[in-house]
């Protein structure tokens, strides 16, 4: 199914309720316009199809047809016609009359804005028409009291059930919204903040650690000879590595600290209000886990880290600065050996 029928669909089931509401209580109404009229038995008939039939009808064949959405557009259009046809059949009774035109209006502007507004307003007077038609055309002036209690149901009921309608979709937006925004800012592998999602909250740290006395770190994360892991047991075990990895951040890292995926097989840290002695020391630790559990799950796998890190410094211009510092201990630990933790200020060296 794809999204657009999906949506038609969902449309469809929320139309259902809302019409087998309105016309029940719109029943009311027009029975009560009705009946001093004294109008025949097909007339009668007619309003108990519209109002008791047509609702269970019209939802069967949208589920019949291959484009919800234009059958529900019909249906409704089908509606203000009947709305119309109603209003000219009262002979223009005002209550009753505005009522019903107004709870279609209100309706058909809900679901499709002005321009279908609109298009119910010409169905509307195409039933008006035909009612002049099917009548002798005539105008009462008067409302009775009893037709005015008559409308109070439909004035008062349909209007909060449609707005509890909207409200309810407005709800499922918002989560849908923020769940969008989620991905669009989450690596698909990885889980972690993606590249772009990462700088993000790396400018916002760096403008923090300006803006005040505290410090911060962050650590560019390598996997030592990723490319050969790849190419010696095959991408799917390159792709559990990398997994491997993200869960090793996620389950030894504090809820402050943000980490992402940088790209390829680099991973990325920021680790607010930590020195650098302690920063080296939670990502020896963090490396030293990762590689006993590379070796648990296979020992021949050897799959280690190389990490740069480089703490804030009142001297950088920008959060940039601040990466290429990472960029540069990073480059120290491969250069020197890798599997260990290098930084900006000194390194600590450890092998496995």
């Amino acid at each position: 199914m794809s999204a657009a029928e999906g949506h038609g669909l969902a449309l469809a089931s929320r139309l259902y309720k809302s019409r087998t509401l309105g016309l029940t209580l719109g029943f009311v109404c027009v029975v009560f316009g009705m009946y001093p009229l004294d109008p025949a038995w097909w007339v009668w008939a007619w309003m108990v199809i519209n109002a008791f039939v047509w609702p269970h009808l019209a939802f069967q064949l949208t589920l019949r047809t291959a484009n919800a959405l234009r059958s529900e557009r019909r249906n409704l259009l089908f509606d203000s016609f009947c709305g119309g046809f109603w209003v000219g059949a009262m002979h223009f009774n005002p209550l009753p009359s505005v009522t019903t035109l107004s709870m279609m209006t209100m309706n058909n502007v809900a679901i499709g804005g002005p321009r279908f507004m609109l298009a119910g307003w010409v169905a509307q007077a195409l039933g008006i028409g035909t009612s002049l038609l099917v009548f002798a055309p005539a105008f009462i002036a008067v409302t009775t009291q009893t037709q005015l209690y008559a409308c109070l149901p439909i004035l008062m009921l349909y209007p909060l059930a449609l707005g509890w309608i909207c409200y309810r979709q407005a709800v499922t937006l918002a989560r849908h919204k923020r769940e969008f925004l989620a991905l669009s800012r989450t690596d698909s592998l990885s889980g972690l903040l993606n590249h772009g999602a990462w700088k993000d909250h790396l400018e916002i740290e760096f403008q923090r650690c300006r803006r005040g006395s505290a410090g911060a770190a962050i650590a560019l994360i390598d996997i030592d000879h990723f490319k050969t892991i790849n190419d010696t047991y095959g991408h799917v075990t390159g792709d559990i590595v990398l997994r491997q990895l993200s869960k090793v951040l996620r389950q030894n890292l504090r809820a402050t600290d943000l980490a992402g995926r940088y790209g390829g097989d680099e991973f990325c840290v920021i680790l607010p209000d930590m020195p650098l002695n302690r920063a080296t020391e939670v990502m020896d630790a963090l490396r030293d886990r990762f590689n006993a559990l590379a070796y648990a799950q296979d020992p021949t796998l050897r799959a280690s880290l190389s990490i740069g890190l480089a703490p804030y410094q009142p001297t950088h211009a920008d959060s940039t600065s601040w990466l290429n510092d990472a960029d540069q201990a990073l480059y120290e630990a491969k250069s020197s050996g890798r599997n260990r933790v290098s930084s900006t200020q000194g390194s600590w060296l450890r092998s496995v």
